[in-house]
């Protein structure tokens, strides 16, 4: 039979379902020599389950609670309200009461003790639940021991406790609890140490936070601490607190609140401040990993009262044991992809990438550390990003501002290619531009469009490791598609036409970013011709009552089509659905990762923005929308040209800059078809794929389809090649990938888990905005719809769009929209580009953009200076 009791010498790692995480991490602290740990023992979850085994009433609450959400407050609270009353009524039993008692008297008959809980999904490395259940602090007799331990069984059951569970996917029934009992330590002064910065992820920086008396005050808010930071042994900061109040025991056991004078005196002595570093950083090379720690000081000794893993850092990439530093950019913010990727997805991503890249949170890296240590890479690292994301530049420069660290750089093979800038593509960019010719792009267009039927064809014929074969060698054709040299051509004359035009007609007529205007409606993209096809959907489906409200009540997937062409209209819909997935099924949000669900596979994340499209446009208006950007367009080169023509050597400067325009209207639009191709060739490897899945399920070797988006390209290959495959690795990357979902990427970090900070500062910004990137012209008011997926849409009319980021299936929303505000961003990604043409005022790039900002506020945008105000609370 399994004990009752657990010294804290008796816990190793194989005790974890006994005693809990906290309980866990006491026993390993009690084994770090030279570690002051104060004595105790755990009562372990074997006499919790006695306890409320075979208890009906139990069972059929825990029942009640299993089917809520976490929106379901009040339900929440009444049912855990009534656990924890029928816990704190329950009888020890006679031989657990009898074991605790007798530890007891081992400890000390005149101890006071603190009664911790320790539940088996607490102080887990990626899952801590601290200050979840409750804490009691000098508990004085036998006889308050044992009602505690009481309390903190029903402490599982708190509203935060039971809420947190629900969030993280944690069975009530299946989350046992420990009671820690540990002797008391009556501090002078305690408080909370983290190893690494859990603010910025930075390893380098362990801070500490003091104050005085028992760490209650501290915990629970009700003093401003001491924080010292310490570098390498060295205390780099120091910000004394306002410690006017402590927490101190009582001497016939509980607490009191004690008010304190004012003192600028610091609570911990500078030499005190490194012997508790150093005692911190010994316990996190133990736990081999960063760690919060839980401290105590008296008598001049400090003492160790818990340790956990800091679970919100963000991982770092694994570097191959290299000695030298390394630097690493995010993949995800230069392509507007930053949520966590399953490992299919990576591979597939890594498929199309000329630079190797790194792993780490579910996200792509690339390891910029020779191109920093090289001054012809740092140029073109700095020059690139100031397009893409001027964040990562701002974060670049931070770093190249600290001399020593650049120093510390080890040279070698820049990793970072050219991007569209090739030599070839270069080349090509002076051929376009002169002939300014749209027509030639058509024929590899129609190249494109022939090579995807082929593969198509032979993929079709081929199964097993023959398909995943053809997959992996297609590889060079993927990548010559994706870089052709004339569309990047294409590209590029359109940039820098762009570029041309914002900064001379500034110079000669105080135009500020003129482009902007002269970007609207333009011919040739695909992006945009998606948002008005499915206008056009929208359109078919306003006569079609019965057919409409069938979509409004969320149909499911897999008959949704069968069920709607029984309706009214429904073969008509059905046809315009099949017009239109013909074309741009394959596209879907975060369509870069393969995994992801396209259109054609769920059509039904198309019914919010049909139905929104409905409710808040005029039939063909959205057409007509696009006609008169492109008049707009027009009519303000026909503006620019005359008042250029005014100016002396009017003429030559208006006949540069209608060149400029023809060409920016000629070939901007061009640049969603590398993409757009890369995700119509990788619906063509996803349906052969999806035919292995579901032959690997047939042979029981996957459980479900999706399982096979959680196994890399090369282990596929392995898998099918063998026959063979270890499920526990997929279970532990499905919760891997739910843990990285959670995760807000760095742009920049470096290997020692330093993120550099970033600001991006425009000029005349009113006090209080929030500053971001400014990609589109123009000030609007509004009311602010913060959106986290396209899913989730509901705008109307003059709402003010403010997202994470935005790709291709946002594009029909920008009908509705007056502007829009992103997190991430540059000048030339899909956000920016769309809102130009859509002639909307944009600011991208505006960190914590959807915190920061409540959905329902009205705000005002500044897509000219790069600013947002919110006008109300």
């Amino acid at each position: 039979m399994k004990p009752y009791i657990l010294p804290f010498s008796e816990i190793d790692q194989s005790k974890l379902m006994e005693v809990g995480g906290k309980g866990l991490n006491l026993g390993e602290l009690s084994r770090i020599e030279g570690l002051q740990i104060p004595d105790g023992f755990c009562v372990t979850t074997e006499a919790y389950r006695k306890a409320i085994e075979h208890h009906i009433e139990l069972e059929n609450l825990f029942e009640q609670l299993s089917v809520l959400k976490a929106e379901d407050r009040e339900q929440i609270s009444a049912i855990s309200k009534s656990i924890r009353s029928t816990i704190e009524n329950l009888k020890l039993s006679q031989a657990v009461e009898l074991a605790i008692k007798q530890a007891l008297v081992l400890l000390g008959e005149d101890e006071t003790f603190a009664i911790r809980s320790s539940a088996t999904a607490e102080d887990l490395p990626h899952a801590s639940f601290a200050g979840q259940q409750d804490t009691y602090l000098n508990i004085l007799g036998e006889k308050e021991v044992l009602r505690h331990v009481i309390k903190c069984w029903a402490s599982l059951f708190t509203d935060r406790a039971v809420t947190y569970r629900i969030q993280n996917g944690f069975d009530h029934r299946k989350v046992l609890l420990s009671v820690i009992v540990q002797k008391m330590v009556l501090s002078d002064a305690s408080g909370i140490m983290f190893t690494a910065d859990p603010m910025t992820s930075d390893r380098r920086t362990l801070t500490i936070d003091a104050g005085y008396g028992l760490g209650e005050a501290l915990v629970s808010g009700l003093v401003n601490p001491d924080v010292y930071k310490v570098q390498d042994g060295i205390i780099s900061e120091k910000k004394l607190g306002t410690l006017e109040m402590e927490i101190r025991p009582l001497a016939g056991g509980g607490t009191q609140e004690v008010k304190r004078g004012k003192s600028s005196q610091q609570v911990l002595s500078d030499n005190q401040i490194k012997q508790l570093a150093e005692i911190g950083k010994k316990i996190e090379a133990h736990f081999g990993s960063p760690q919060d720690i839980e401290w105590c000081f008296v008598q001049n000794e400090f003492y160790m009262v818990q340790s956990r893993a800091i679970t919100t850092l963000f991982p770092l990439p694994d570097t191959k044991g290299q000695q030298t530093p390394r630097v690493y950019m995010s993949i995800g913010h230069t392509q507007m992809m930053t949520a966590a990727i399953k490992p299919l997805g990576m591979s597939f991503f890594e498929m199309i990438s000329d630079t190797s890249l790194e792993r780490a949170g579910g996200r792509l890296f690339a390891d910029i550390t020779h191109d920093l240590s090289s001054k012809l890479g740092r140029t073109r690292l700095l020059a690139a990003t100031g397009q893409q994301d001027p964040f990562i530049q701002g974060a670049l420069h931070t770093l190249i501002d600290d001399k020593e660290f650049m120093k510390s750089l080890p040279k070698g093979k820049r990793n970072v290619k050219g991007g569209i800038f090739t030599a070839a593509s270069m080349k090509e960019t002076v051929k376009i531009y002169r002939r300014n010719d749209p027509t030639i792009l058509q024929g590899i267009l129609d190249s494109f469009e022939k090579e995807l039927t082929d593969i198509d064809k032979q993929l079709s014929e081929l199964s097993g490791v023959q398909a995943l074969q053809f997959i992996e060698a297609d590889r060079e054709r993927l990548l010559e598609m994706a870089y052709n040299p004339t569309l990047l051509g294409a590209i590029i004359s359109a940039i820098l036409a762009n570029n041309y035009l914002n900064k001379q007609l500034e110079k000669w007529l105080g135009e500020s970013n003129a482009a902007d205007a002269l970007s609207k409606s333009l011919d040739h993209n695909i992006t945009t011709e998606m948002g008005l096809a499915l206008g056009d959907i929208a359109d078919v489906l306003r006569e079609y009552p019965e057919v409409l409200a069938y979509l409004s009540t969320e149909p499911r997937e897999e008959d949704f089509f069968e069920k709607m062409a029984m309706l009214p209209g429904g073969e008509e819909v059905r046809e315009a659905f099949g017009t239109f997935m013909g074309k741009f099924g394959m596209r879907c949000p975060g369509e870069i990762d393969i995994t992801k669900a396209r259109f054609a596979e769920k059509p039904t994340q198309l019914f919010p923005v049909l139905l929104n499209n409905i409710s808040v446009l005029e039939p063909g208006e959205h057409r007509r929308k696009f006609e008169a950007g492109k008049l707009a367009a027009k009519q303000k080169e026909e503006e620019l040209l005359q008042r250029l023509s005014r100016l002396d050597g009017g003429n030559k400067k208006a006949k540069k800059v209608m060149k400029r325009i023809s060409v920016l209207r000629h070939f901007a639009g061009y640049r969603e078809e590398p993409k757009y191709y890369i995700v119509r060739r990788y619906q063509v490897y996803k349906k052969a794929l999806m035919k292995e899945a579901a032959r690997l399920v047939e042979q029981g070797i996957l459980k479900q389809n999706e399982d096979l988006f959680y196994l890399y390209f090369d282990e596929l290959l392995q898998v099918v090649k063998t026959q063979q495959l270890d499920y526990s690795k997929l279970e532990q990357r499905k919760e891997d990938y739910a843990r990285f979902e959670k995760l807000t990427p760095p742009r920049v970090l470096t290997s020692d888990g330093y993120i550099p900070s970033a600001s991006h500062a425009g000029k005349d910004i009113p006090e209080g905005a929030i500053v971001g990137i400014p990609v589109s012209t123009g000030v609007v008011e509004g009311r602010a719809r913060v959106v986290l997926s396209v899913e989730e849409a509901k705008l109307e009319k003059g709402d003010i769009l403010v997202t994470r980021f935005t790709d291709p299936s946002w594009t029909p929303l920008f009908v509705t929209i007056s502007g829009l505000v992103t997190e991430v961003g540059g000048f030339t990604t899909h956000s920016a580009v769309i809102t130009r043409e859509y002639g909307l005022p944009g600011v991208v790039g505006v960190e914590n953009a959807t915190k920061l900002i409540q959905d329902g506020q009205r705000i005002r945008i500044d897509g000219t200076k790069g600013y947002v105000e919110i006008l109300n609370g």
